[in-house]
């Protein structure tokens, strides 16, 4: 069994700053590529950043610059520092994962989802 949980959503003010994370638990043996993705009010799911075991990242024009991946393999972290934030940023954001457990094919594995809201 493998988990995602995040972490780290809240309220913040416009020009604000969060940051998300995102831990695997259990039978994990590696992590491939980790991203980030958002929900907002009345939207499709769109994928916000990406990042790949060897650290290369993509980012969604609307974010890029703003916000930051990273990943912790060590930890089985990611995060996403999200800077200058705007009120169409508001969201719900998921952490999503291909984690290759000890046993078995590899997982494609979402978190249940953290609440981002920005205010003026």
């Amino acid at each position: 069994q493998v988990q995602l949980l995040e972490s780290g959503g809240g309220l913040a003010q416009e020009g604000g700053s969060l940051e998300l994370s995102c831990v695997a638990s259990g039978s994990v043996y590696a992590m491939n590529a980790m991203s980030w993705y958002r929900q907002g009010p009345g939207q499709q799911r769109e994928l916000v950043a990406a990042i790949n075991p060897n650290g290369r990242t993509n980012y969604a024009n609307s974010v890029r610059g703003r916000f930051t991946i990273s990943r912790d393999n060590a930890r089985n972290t990611t995060y996403l520092q999200m800077r200058a934030l705007k009120t169409e940023d508001t969201a719900v954001y998921y952490c999503q994962a291909e984690i290759a457990p000890r046993v078995g094919p590899i997982l494609d594995c979402w978190g249940q989802g953290t609440q981002v809201t920005v205010s003026l």
